[in-house]
């Protein structure tokens, strides 16, 4: 069960990962396109990289990296140099190696991005370079970590394996063509014996799939029922609001709507705050909050804690949000509000 656990967890960023990304000078020469190959063990993160124009002129790392327990950050470097066929590669040197600091992220059903900034190793004072990444089925360079992938869920996740496919990586010499190894020779597939096809053969339409239409977070709002989950009484000049990841940090975003109105959208849940701020004079009587939870990370439902400072008294709720409902919370200005118990 534990082995199983951790796979749980681990598997929204064990995979392939692939965006454009501008390394100015190095490995390429130029803008160039980089798949990752992410597989987490723990919060250590091992795997390899791919700089490439095309698939006849790459340069491959060796991918170490960790992901922060406390903020969710992903970190990862390239390690070293194990093969590529373009002219930096040729004499194993690491050129313009680079370190990334990004955070992971749902902005949609089945949609996982890592986003944030890299730096080229033991250089200060750089200029430091946009990282946009999107997770996708499957890799463009076949290579030993692909077992590793294809079968995570299934016992590859073993830090064994792990540790083993990591050495046959780095232990690899400078190939010209592109990488077709397996770490494993599987026994051949039986093949059954078919029987003979009828006389007369009836052909279908293909049924095309169902898509779920993207719906914005007005329509979210608009179509989700609206649960009460405490009220607040309101009194001196602000609120400040704080809201965190209240589970695992796995990418849950949300929106905040205010008496009908987005206050803020595409909001990032983390494990440090992400702060809103209201003037006391701009709320009514009574002021409805609506959490709409934008997706529902990697692991449902969207929680989230929200803590309220209101005229130095803390205020704690946790609020949860699905497909089909948004947490609402009620401020009620201090003359409405006496009848209320104080939660503190």
């Amino acid at each position: 069960m534990l082995l199983l656990l951790g796979s749980v967890n681990a598997q929204p960023l064990t995979g392939v990962w692939r965006g454009k990304i501008n390394k100015e000078t190095g490995l390429i020469g130029r803008s160039s396109q980089l798949e990752l190959k992410l597989v987490r063990n723990g919060d250590s993160l091992t795997g390899t990289s791919y700089y490439y124009s095309s698939t006849d002129n790459y340069a491959r790392y060796q991918v170490k990296g960790y992901v922060n327990p406390f903020d969710g950050t992903v970190t990862w470097w390239d390690e070293q140099l194990i093969d590529g066929n373009d002219k930096s590669a040729e004499n194993k040197q690491p050129v313009s190696t680079l370190h990334f600091v990004t955070d992971f992220n749902c902005p949609g059903e089945g949609i996982m991005k890592l986003d944030g900034e890299a730096e080229k190793n033991n250089e200060p004072g750089q200029k430091k370079i946009p990282v946009h990444l999107n997770k996708v089925d499957d890799p463009i360079f076949e290579d030993e970590w692909d077992f590793v992938l294809d079968n995570f869920s299934r016992g590859a996740n073993d830090p064994s394996i792990i540790d083993s496919i990591e050495q046959m990586s780095i232990s690899r010499k400078t190939v010209a063509e592109k990488p077709q190894m397996s770490p494993k020779t599987l026994p051949p597939k039986e093949v059954k014996p078919q029987p003979a096809p009828a006389a007369v053969t009836v052909k279908t339409a293909p049924v095309k799939p169902v898509t779920k239409p993207v719906m914005t977070v007005e329509e979210m709002f608009v179509s989700r029922k609206k649960v009460l989950v405490t009220e607040i009484p309101v009194s001196g000049d602000s609120i400040v609001l704080n809201f965190y990841d209240h589970a695992e940090i796995d990418g849950d975003s949300i929106s905040l709507f205010l008496n009908n109105t987005l206050l803020q959208k595409n909001i990032l849940l983390k494990a440090t705050p992400y702060t809103v701020k209201i003037p006391v004079a701009d709320l009514g009587d009574s002021n409805e909050l609506i959490m709409v939870a934008e997706n529902l990370g990697s692991i449902p439902p969207n929680t989230s804690l929200m803590i309220a400072y209101i005229n130095e008294v803390r205020y704690e709720a946790r609020l949860e949000s699905t497909e089909n409902s948004s947490a609402m919370i009620r401020f009620i200005k201090q003359a409405q509000a006496s009848k209320l118990p104080v939660q503190q």
